[in-house]
């Protein structure tokens, strides 16, 4: 399958080597290396982006507008195949793209100190901040409602009336708790409907591993644009601060672990106002302990949606594993709360 695909770039069977490559759970990555060059492909995965196409036309729309108006900007866009396309069917294993390797650069897993939480809101603020004049409009929704905190509340009421009775008994207090926190979604509808919170360029998924370093441990650039589309700059912001702030991720079954970290809170908002302080209004400022509340409760309540309906989206990999993540998100999510008065002036 992978020499299949391949052949559609002009590597031949015999002139490459294929390793496995990175920790992302959506989609399959390899990286090849030949004599003269290595390369990233990557496979879609067509249950979460049903129209992988979609993906290829948001990437080159980005793509022309960079390269015409911010020609020094790093950005990685795929390469093209014999045959003029961006991306290459194979009828075994669907859509792939090949992307050139950045030499001299990596990626991280686990942010390791607040450096790295700094740079990295770095790049994903000015992704945004260079995209300012993009018509955003134009981008297709690869993932339609991803970040609808409305709609994830929905379908959090639906699982509790249709899913499974044994875990919605077994649930209760976590129930009880995300239910009582449900004012985070009414400040979401407010904030859809004020004309200040505009609509911008998002990335959608702002782990660490989505960002380049080089070798001086400074920030190159983002990469992985599957998930780039219309979007509020508390999504970026606020999955930096669920994913970076604590030492922990939500897979940890000792809630004990589960901390914030104050130092990478500034070093995450410092980094993102180095380059949109003066594209946010000032409303939009005033959101930023939000965002974090934004995230990590909408995930929180994925994850127990998840789990009354059978572990149908995320899967399980042990009985309880969502139950689990749940309540690890609820727990974060009040410990962050804890540090609003703290943080109220990181954005002054």
């Amino acid at each position: 399958m992978v020499s299949s695909v391949l052949g559609e770039y002009g590597l031949s069977d015999n002139s490459f080597k294929v390793e496995a490559f990175g920790s992302g759970l959506i989609n399959n990555t390899w990286k090849i290396i030949t004599a003269e060059r290595q390369y990233i492909l990557q496979r879609i995965n067509s249950a979460v982006f049903k129209q992988p196409l979609d993906i290829g036309a948001n990437i080159s729309l980005i793509a022309k507008h960079l390269h015409q108006f911010h020609p020094h900007y790093k950005f990685i866009a795929p390469l093209i195949s014999l045959k003029g396309d961006e991306m290459v069917y194979n009828e075994e294993g669907g859509y792939f793209r090949l992307f050139p390797f950045v030499t001299l650069s990596h990626s991280k897993d686990v942010v390791k100190n607040p450096e790295q939480a700094y740079e990295a809101a770095t790049q994903f603020g000015r992704f945004t901040k260079l995209l300012r004049d993009f018509n955003v409009s134009s981008l297709k929704a690869t993932i339609p409602s991803f970040h609808d905190l409305t709609l994830r509340y929905q379908d959090f009421l639906d699982a509790q009336k249709n899913g499974n009775k044994e875990r919605i008994k077994e649930s209760e207090n976590l129930l009880k708790t995300l239910t009582r926190l449900s004012g985070i979604v009414a400040e979401f509808e407010r904030i859809k409907s004020d004309p200040t919170f505009k609509l911008r360029v998002t990335h959608h998924d702002t782990k660490i591993s989505n960002v380049l370093f080089n070798e001086e441990e400074k920030g190159l650039c983002v990469i992985d644009l599957d998930t780039v589309m219309p979007g509020y700059f508390i999504s970026d912001l606020g999955d930096m601060m669920r994913t970076y702030l604590c030492p922990v991720s939500e897979e940890e079954k000792d809630y004990n672990k589960i901390e914030v970290r104050t130092d990478y809170y500034r070093s995450i908002v410092q980094g993102y106002l180095n380059e949109m302080k003066d594209e946010l209004t000032a409303n939009e400022k005033e959101y930023f302990f939000y965002a974090g509340k934004f995230m990590i409760y909408m995930q929180a309540i994925r994850f127990l949606t998840d789990y009354l309906n059978n572990d149908k989206y995320y899967g399980a990999a042990y009985p309880g594993h969502n139950l689990v993540r749940a309540a690890n998100q609820a727990i974060l999510l009040s410990r962050f709360m804890e540090k609003e008065t703290l943080w109220s002036d990181f954005t002054a």
